[in-house]
C-alpha cells in the first residue's frame, strides 16, 4: 500500500470521527498524522515497523499501530465501524467543495439529508440558505459542486446520457442523412457507460474530420480507429463512440450496435445466431431481421437477453405501455411539503398536459427535513383540494379532471405508517415509502416493508429499495417476498420515474406481472416540470415488459376512483 493511500485513509478517519462527534483530540491526532505523513518522502510507510513509525513527526503510538494494521489489511477496525454507521450518500458529501464534516453533520443529523439528491432538492428550494452557518453563498457553492460531481462520474444516468447523445446527433445531422443513437442509450439503460452513435457514410475519414470540428468533443487518439471515433464530451467523464458504417448496411449495424451480446446470441429458426444473420445479410428494417430469423420482433428497449423472448410468447410490442396510455400523475409534491409549486399550479399544469387526474402525495409528518405535513396541514390541504375540485367539476364531464388526496407516508423503523388510522383514512390513497434507517439487514428491511404492505391503508409501495442511481445503493430486500406480499394484499408497486431512482428496478417488472401486481409509473415530481420524468419511467417500464393493462395510472379517472373506493370498503 502506497504512502498516499495510507494518508488518504487517515484523513478519511479524521473526517468521519468529526462527523460522528468524536473527541476533538482524537480527531486532531489523525488529522495531524495525515498532514505530516503527506509530506514524508524518505521511505515506504507500509514497510516500517511500529517503532520506526512512532519516531515520525505527528505519529503517536496509537496511530502507528493503526498504520501497521492498514498496511496489513488495507483498513482498520475503527474505520470499518465508522463506515458501517455512515450512509454512502453522506460519505459522498465529502466530495462537495465548501462544506466540511461539521456542516455535513448538520445536513445529516439536523435536516435528515443523507444523499446528494436530497441535498440538491433542499438547495434548489432555498432550504439550505436558511440554516445557521450556511447562507446563500454556501448553498450556491454546493449546487455548483454537485453539478460538477454529476458530470464527472464514469457513468451517467439515463437522462444525462440521452441529452448528450441527442446533442451529438443534432450536430451530425447537419452534415449526414443517416445518424442514429445506438447502444445503452437506445436500450434505455438506467445508467450508461458508453454513448454510441452511428453515422452512415462512405468516407470514414471525412467523418473523423467532421467530429474533430465539433468543439465540445475531445478525441482519444489512442482508443480511436479509422472507423470508430472514441473520446469524451468536454467536462463529462462518460465514454463516447461514433461509428462510421456503410449506408447500405445502416439498419444491420444499428441492430448490431444496439442489442446486447446475450440477445444477439439467440438462435434463429435456421440454427444460426441473430448476430450472424444480421452480420451477413442486408435488411431494410429491423423487423425484417426478426422475421427472417423466425423470431418475434423485440423493441430496442428489451434487447437485453433477459427473458424478452419468453415475454413475447404471451405479449406483443403494441401492448407495451406508452406515455399516451397514461391518464393520471400520482406521487407528486407541492409547497405543502418540499415542492416548489403550489397545489393549484401543480394541478393546472397536470390538466394542461392532458391528464385526467393529479394525485398529490406530499411528505408525512416524520419527514421534518422535507417539511412533512402535520395533522392540521393535512386537513388544510384537503379543504383546498375540495375547493379546486369544485372548480374543475364546473368544466363538465366532457373534460374530466380531479385532484386525488394522497400522502407519501413514511414507513417507520418498525414498519408502521406515519399517521394514526383516523388520518390515514382521510386520504384517497397512501404511498408508503422508506426514507430513513436505510442500513438494515435484508431480513429486517424485508420485515419492515412487509408490515407496511399488510397495513390496510397502504395503496402503493413507493420506490421499493430507496436507491439513488450513482449516489446511493438501495437497501437490501427480498424482492420476491415483497412482490408476493403486494399480490396478496392488492398493493400497487411504484416505478419511481425520477432518473435518480427508476425504482422498482425493471428486472422485477415481469415477476410483478406474473403475480398480478399492478405497477404505477410515478414521477415523484417536486415541481411542475418534474412530470416529464415519466418519460424515463415509461422507458424502463417498457424495458421490463410492462403492458398498459397492468399500469395503474393508465386507468381512467372513473376506473381509478372505482378501484380506490373498493379498496377503502
Amino acid at each position: 500500500m502506497s504512502n498516499d493511500e495510507i494518508v488518504e485513509i487517515l484523513e478519511l478517519t479524521a473526517k468521519l470521527l468529526e462527523l460522528h462527534g468524536a473527541d476533538p483530540f482524537k480527531v486532531k491526532s489523525y488529522g495531524v498524522a495525515g498532514f505530516y505523513l503527506d509530506k514524508y518522502k524518505d521511505g515506504e510507510l507500509a514497510l516500517m515497523s511500529l517503532e520506526e513509525l512512532t519516531k515520525l513527526q505527528g505519529v503517536g503510538k496509537s496511530t502507528a499501530a493503526k498504520i501497521v494494521e492498514i498496511s496489513q489489511r488495507g483498513t482498520f477496525k475503527e474505520l470499518e465501524e465508522l463506515l458501517e454507521n455512515t450512509p454512502l450518500g453522506v460519505l459522498e458529501m465529502f466530495n462537495i467543495k465548501g462544506i466540511g464534516a461539521k456542516k455535513i453533520a448538520v445536513l445529516w443529523r439536523e435536516l435528515g439529508i443523507d444523499n446528494l439528491h436530497e441535498l440538491e432538492l433542499a438547495c434548489q428550494s432555498g432550504k439550505i440558505a436558511k440554516v445557521k452557518g450556511f447562507g446563500g453563498s454556501t448553498e450556491q457553492k454546493i449546487l455548483d459542486s454537485l453539478a460538477f460531481l454529476k458530470d464527472q462520474a464514469g457513468k451517467l444516468r439515463m437522462d444525462k446520457a440521452q441529452a448528450i447523445a441527442e446533442l451529438i446527433t443534432e450536430e451530425l445531422k447537419k452534415i449526414y442523412e443517416q445518424v442514429a443513437i445506438a447502444g445503452e442509450v437506445r436500450r434505455k439503460a438506467e445508467t450508461v457507460e458508453t454513448i454510441s452513435v452511428l453515422v452512415g457514410t462512405v468516407s470514414p475519414a471525412g467523418l473523423q474530420d467532421s467530429l474533430n470540428g465539433i468543439l465540445f468533443l475531445l478525441k482519444d487518439e489512442k482508443r480511436s480507429s479509422p472507423f470508430v471515433w472514441r473520446g469524451k464530451v468536454q467536462d463529462v467523464a462518460v465514454n463516447v463512440e461514433v461509428i462510421a458504417v456503410d449506408p447500405e448496411n445502416f439498419v444491420n449495424e444499428l441492430f448490431l450496435e444496439t442489442a446486447s451480446q446475450q440477445h444477439l446470441g439467440t438462435p434463429t429458426s435456421s440454427g444460426d445466431s441473430l448476430w450472424r444473420q444480421a452480420k451477413y445479410e442486408v435488411f431494410a428494417s429491423e423487423e425484417a431481421i426478426y422475421e427472417k430469423a423466425g423470431l418475434p420482433y423485440i423493441v430496442p428497449e428489451m434487447r437485453e437477453g433477459a427473458g424478452e423472448f419468453i415475454w413475447s410468447e404471451n405479449h406483443t410490442p403494441d401492448q407495451l405501455v406508452t406515455w399516451d396510455d397514461l391518464r393520471g400523475i400520482l406521487h407528486n409534491h407541492s409547497t405543502y411539503s418540499d415542492g416548489q409549486h403550489s397545489l393549484e399550479q401543480m394541478a393546472l399544469f397536470c390538466q394542461e398536459l392532458g391528464f385526467e387526474y393529479l394525485g398529490i402525495a406530499d411528505h408525512s409528518q416524520t419527514a421534518s427535513y422535507a417539511s412533512g405535513l402535520k395533522a392540521e396541514d393535512v386537513f388544510r390541504q384537503h379543504e383546498e383540494i375540495a375547493r379546486l375540485n369544485e372548480r374543475f367539476a364546473m368544466a363538465g364531464p366532457e373534460k374530466p379532471f380531479k385532484i386525488l388526496k394522497g400522502i407519501e407516508s413514511d414507513i417507520l423503523g418498525d414498519g408502521s405508517l406515519d399517521y394514526p388510522d383516523e388520518i390515514l383514512s382521510s386520504f384517497d390513497y397512501v404511498v408508503a415509502s422508506v426514507h430513513s434507517n436505510l442500513t438494515m439487514t435484508l431480513e429486517k428491511a424485508t420485515a419492515r416493508l412487509l408490515k407496511a404492505i399488510e397495513n390496510p391503508y397502504t395503496t402503493i409501495l413507493g420506490h421499493p429499495t430507496g436507491r439513488l442511481l450513482l449516489s446511493r445503493e438501495g437497501y437490501p430486500i427480498d424482492h420476491k417476498v415483497i412482490i408476493d406480499a403486494c399480490a396478496a394484499h392488492k398493493v400497487v408497486v411504484e416505478i419511481n420515474a425520477s432518473p435518480w431512482r427508476l425504482d422498482l428496478d425493471w428486472r422485477w417488472i415481469s415477476y410483478c406481472m406474473e403475480k398480478g401486481v399492478l405497477l404505477s409509473i410515478n414521477p415523484d415530481a417536486h415541481k411542475k416540470e418534474g412530470y416529464y420524468d415519466m418519460h424515463y419511467g415509461v422507458a424502463v417500464a417498457r424495458k421490463g415488459g410492462l403492458t398498459k393493462d397492468m399500469t395503474f395510472n393508465a386507468f381512467t379517472l372513473a376506473e381509478i376512483e372505482a378501484y380506490l373506493k373498493l379498496r377503502r370498503e
